[in-house]
């Protein structure tokens, strides 16, 4: 039985300062002050030596070959502490997750255009990070794996969720979900303000997450990464927290 709509874009929705037009009224009327406050101070610059060595070490394994740029791994962000939204609890963490059969659910709730779409892309078996958003501190805490392709968001049709769209047609429905299953969590919670550090870092040098949508498209609950960002995010469980 489908998990509740407990989860999704009200974590997403840190940039209110860019607004995009396809985003539906429901991401439009939240905010994400926490998430917000803690990625606008970051150690600056602390990353510039790490990025250097790890880049070393996979020009080394791959031949000092350029990775081509394609997306093959992704960010889901959802909320691990309890919000009411139109008398429904949007709460949904890693540990709700694990607590579902098969540790398995549906990645419901997807209202916004670009990051629906990212779910239509997603392919079996690929990984993507389970992010803890609009909480006192947003970071990265599992890996989940995609187990069954984009398929018609149910929500969309329910009258009672609060994702419910009135404009959606069951014969040319408008939004889609996924089902994702828990991989393991991380060695360690990965915080937003280590990741933005690393992300200044590599505006300066060139690094990966240079481009990062998680600081690009903060409004995003779904965000596409690159292998090779989603390796060096991955490296950091490895590293002492700062």
């Amino acid at each position: 039985m489908p998990w509740p709509s407990r989860k999704r874009d009200k974590g997403a929705v840190a940039d209110k300062k860019e607004p995009d037009a396809k985003i539906a009224k429901t991401e439009e009327e939240t905010s994400d002050k926490e998430e917000d406050e803690k990625s606008a101070k970051p150690p600056a610059g602390s990353s510039k030596s790490g990025w250097k060595n790890w880049k070393k070490t996979k020009e080394s394994e791959s031949g000092g070959e350029e990775s081509k740029i394609t997306y093959c791994h992704w960010l889901l962000k959802s909320e691990p502490e309890s919000r009411l939204e139109k008398g429904v609890d949007v709460k949904f963490s890693v540990d709700d997750l694990k607590a579902q059969p098969n540790q398995t659910t549906c990645w419901d709730g997807v209202r916004n255009y670009q990051a629906r779409n990212f779910l239509r892309a997603m392919k079996i078996g690929q990984q993507a990070f389970f992010y803890h958003s609009n909480c006192k501190e947003p970071g990265i805490v599992a890996i989940v794996k995609i187990v069954k392709e984009a398929y018609p968001d149910h929500t969309q049709f329910d009258q009672k969720d609060p994702h419910y769209d009135s404009t959606s047609r069951k014969e040319n429905p408008k939004w889609s979900m996924v089902d994702v299953q828990f991989v393991r969590m991380t060695k360690r919670f990965i915080p937003l303000s280590e990741i933005k550090a690393h992300h200044l870092a590599h505006k300066a040098d060139g690094g990966p997450l240079k481009d990062m949508m998680l600081f690009t498209r903060q409004r995003l609950s779904i965000q596409p990464l690159t292998q090779e960002q989603f390796d060096f995010v991955l490296s950091l469980e490895e590293e002492k927290p700062h």
